[in-house]
C-alpha cells in the first residue's frame, strides 16, 4: 500500500468540523472530493473514482444529471421560496401525490421534511399524536431495534440503537423506549446470500416486550426493512412479516425507515413493496432528490391523518404542531419530480433489478479470501465483515477505504464492514471492477497487524 498522499498546504483545514468523521485521523489522511460526473468523483490528486456507494446511499442517478439542474434553475427563475405554512405550490402537492401512487396501498398522504433524521422524528410525534387522538393517550413508548440507525435528531438517536450514536447523549434521550434484538448471527447466517433463512424467530421478542411493558403503552415499533448504515443487515425470510402480525394483533403501529431502501435500492420502489409487508408509515429522503438538495419525509396511512383532521377542533385551528420552514421548499420539489421523471422514462428501478444478481455474485466470489469474516447482499446493496486488527477496531476497514481510493472506487466503512451500494446507472463491468478493487484492498489491508 503506497503512503497517504498528504493535502495541499495552502488548504487551511481549520475551521470545518467534519460530521461522522475521526477528524485527527483525517488531517492526516485527507480525502478531497473535487468534481463528479455520472458514476464518478474526482479528487483533488486528479484519481477518478467510481462512486461505490451512491454518495451515501442518496445518488442512485449518478452525479451531475443535466436535467436535474435544469428543473432547479426553472424553478429558482420561477420562485426560489415559499412559505411552508399556511400555503404551497402546485408543485409540492403534485410531488406528494406522485409518492403516494408509488408507495405501497393505504399510504397516501405525504408530510414532506428536510432529512431522513426529520422524518423520522416526525414519524415519531405522528405516533403519539395518533394514538392520543384516539384516546389512547398512555400510548408513548416507541419500540426500536439494536444495530438501528434512525438519524441524529433526538428521537431517531433514542429509538436507534447503534451504541457511538447514543452513549454521549444519554442523558437528553426521549424516555420509554425499548429495543428489539437485531437479527445478525455470524455462526449462522455467514455468506448468506439474500435473506438468511434463520431468523424469524426473533420477531418473537416483539411479544416478550408486549407482555413487559403492556401493548396500552406502546405507540409503535421502527425499523429499516434492511439496516443499512450499520453495514447491510437483512432480514431473515419470514422476520418482517411476523413483526407486522405481532403489531397488528396488538394495536402497534409499524414504522419502516426507508431512508435507505426507498426508491429502487431494493428493486421495488420500497422496501415494503420487495418483502411484501405494508407498514402503517414510511420515512424516505436521500434517493427522492439524487442527494442534490436536502429533502425528505413521511408517508402515511390515511386513516391516521383522518383521525388527526378529526380531533383538530374548529377548521381554523392547526391539527398538528409541527413542521419546518423548508418543508416542501419549491427547490428540492423541483429536483425530486426530475428525479422521478428520469426513474420513469430510463427505467433505472429495472436497471437496478438487473445489476442485482451482478453484485451478489461478485461479492460471493470473495468467498474464502483471508481477512474476510462474512459476505451478504440484497437488492442493489452488500457488505463484507472484515476480521479487525486486535486492540485497533475500525482500522482494518479505515486501510481497505484508502486501499480501494488508490485502486479507483469509494466504498463505505461500517464499524468493521464495508458496504457497497452502486448507482443504478452503474455497468455490470463497472460493478465487478467495484468488489474486484475491493477484494485487492482487503488483501493489501490484511498485511497490517
Amino acid at each position: 500500500m503506497t503512503a497517504a498522499l498528504k493535502i495541499p498546504a495552502a488548504m487551511d483545514m481549520s475551521a470545518y468540523w467534519l460530521p461522522y468523521t475521526p477528524n485527527r485521523y483525517f488531517h492526516e489522511h485527507p480525502k478531497v472530493m473535487q468534481s463528479a460526473k455520472g458514476a464518478y468523483y474526482y479528487d483533488d490528486h486528479g484519481r477518478k473514482l467510481f462512486d461505490g456507494l451512491s454518495g451515501l446511499w442518496c445518488s442512485p442517478l449518478g452525479h451531475a444529471d443535466p436535467r436535474i439542474g435544469a428543473a432547479i434553475n426553472k424553478q429558482y427563475q420561477t420562485m426560489d421560496y415559499c412559505p411552508a405554512f399556511q400555503m404551497a405550490s402546485e408543485a409540492t402537492f403534485t410531488l406528494a401525490s406522485r409518492i403516494a401512487k408509488m408507495a405501497p396501498q393505504g399510504l397516501d398522504k405525504v408530510f414532506f421534511t428536510n432529512s431522513g433524521s426529520e422524518a423520522v422524528d416526525t414519524a415519531l410525534k405522528i405516533a403519539i399524536g395518533y394514538h392520543r387522538v384516539m384516546g389512547n393517550a398512555s400510548r408513548t413508548r416507541i419500540i426500536g431495534r439494536e444495530r438501528a440507525y434512525h438519524g441524529v435528531g433526538i428521537g431517531g438517536i433514542s429509538v436507534g440503537g447503534i451504541v457511538a450514536n447514543r452513549k454521549m447523549f444519554a442523558s437528553m434521550m426521549m424516555p420509554g423506549v425499548d429495543h428489539l434484538p437485531h437479527t445478525y448471527n455470524l455462526s449462522q447466517m455467514a455468506f448468506s446470500k439474500g435473506q438468511p433463512t434463520w431468523g424469524a424467530h426473533l420477531a418473537d421478542d416483539l411479544e416478550r416486550i408486549v407482555a413487559l411493558h403492556d401493548a396500552n403503552t406502546i405507540a409503535a415499533v421502527i425499523l429499516e426493512p434492511v439496516q443499512g448504515s450499520t453495514g447491510v443487515i437483512v432480514p431473515p425470510v419470514g422476520y418482517l412479516q411476523k413483526i407486522r402480525e405481532i403489531c397488528t394483533k396488538h394495536g402497534i403501529l409499524l414504522i419502516f425507515d426507508e431512508v435507505i431502501t426507498g426508491f429502487g435500492r431494493l428493486g421495488a420502489n420500497f422496501g415494503a413493496d420487495r418483502f411484501g409487508v405494508t407498514p402503517d408509515m414510511i420515512t424516505f429522503a436521500k434517493a427522492i432528490t439524487n442527494g442534490v438538495i436536502p429533502m425528505g419525509g413521511v408517508l402515511v396511512r390515511s386513516d391516521i391523518y383522518d383521525a388527526i383532521m378529526a380531533a383538530g377542533g374548529q377548521e381554523q385551528a392547526i391539527e398538528f404542531f409541527h413542521g419546518y420552514t423548508y418543508s416542501g421548499h419549491p427547490i428540492p420539489t423541483a429536483a425530486a419530480h426530475a428525479v422521478l421523471d428520469i426513474f420513469e422514462s430510463d427505467d433505472l428501478i429495472n436497471r437496478a433489478k438487473a445489476l442485482e444478481p451482478v453484485l451478489e455474485n461478485a461479492l460471493h466470489a470473495l468467498k474464502g479470501q483471508s481477512g474476510i469474516l462474512d459476505i451478504r447482499n440484497f437488492g442493489l446493496s452488500g457488505a463484507i465483515e472484515l476480521d479487525p486488527i486486535a486492540g485497533k477496531p475500525g482500522l482494518r476497514a479505515m486501510k481497505v477505504l484508502e486501499a480501494c481510493i488508490e485502486g479507483g472506487v469509494l466504498v463505505r466503512i461500517a464499524g468493521e464492514a464495508i458496504a457497497v451500494g452502486p448507482p443504478f446507472i452503474s455497468t455490470p463491468a463497472e460493478v465487478e471492477n467495484l468488489i474486484s478493487v475491493l477484494g485487492d484492498a482487503v488483501d493489501d489491508a490484511m498485511k497490517l497487524s
